[in-house]
């Protein structure tokens, strides 16, 4: 049984991401960078020029998104923090944010131990993330920099798919296409 794939590109890499029917009727390229040392390289390389040079620290969330914030914080030598999406037991004190995601469908939190998020305090924070679709996700990464006390400079990304409900910086669109 072969499955559909559809074609993505980044720089010189090319992958034939397989197609998934989240919802009926609707057909998306699934694209998981975790463990494609390749792609996620070519992504941080095509994302690099567009970082503002003010950027102090990237924040991303878990899980496939650190990948590419790491490799981009490593090029940029640059720190980055991670948003945890369930509660750990050193948390003391977290900022604690809903996600309005329509992707995922189902209610999601955000949480970000107290200690990470004064390294955010008065600091230009660049957002990294692998997909937005929505924006819901992205959005609420946003509010937990603010509430921080963090200036978000950038919202970035890899892929944009269709067209999120807030500004994103990207380096490739994916479709959502019908289902046959």
């Amino acid at each position: 049984m072969s499955m559909d794939t559809y074609p993505i590109t980044i720089g010189k890499i090319t992958r034939h991401a397989p197609l998934i029917e989240p919802l009926p009727g609707v057909r998306i390229p699934l694209v998981e960078i975790m463990g494609d040392v390749e792609l996620v390289n070519a992504a941080a390389e095509a994302l690099m020029p567009k970082v503002p040079a003010e950027t102090e620290v990237l924040l991303t969330m878990e899980t496939s998104p650190i990948v590419l914030a790491h490799v981009l914080a490593a090029k940029l030598n640059r720190p980055y923090i991670v948003v945890r999406r369930r509660r750990r037991p050193y948390m003391e004190n977290p900022i604690i944010q809903e996600v309005e995601s329509l992707t995922l469908g189902v209610g999601e939190t955000l949480w970000l131990d107290r200690r990470m998020a004064e390294k955010l305090l008065n600091q230009k924070v660049a957002l990294v993330s692998d997909v937005v679709s929505s924006g819901g996700t992205m959005a609420a990464l946003e509010r937990v920099a603010v509430r921080a006390g963090a200036k978000v400079v950038a919202r970035l990304t890899a892929f944009r798919q269709g067209m999120p409900k807030i500004d994103v910086t990207y380096v490739s669109d994916l479709p959502i296409l019908q289902a046959t």
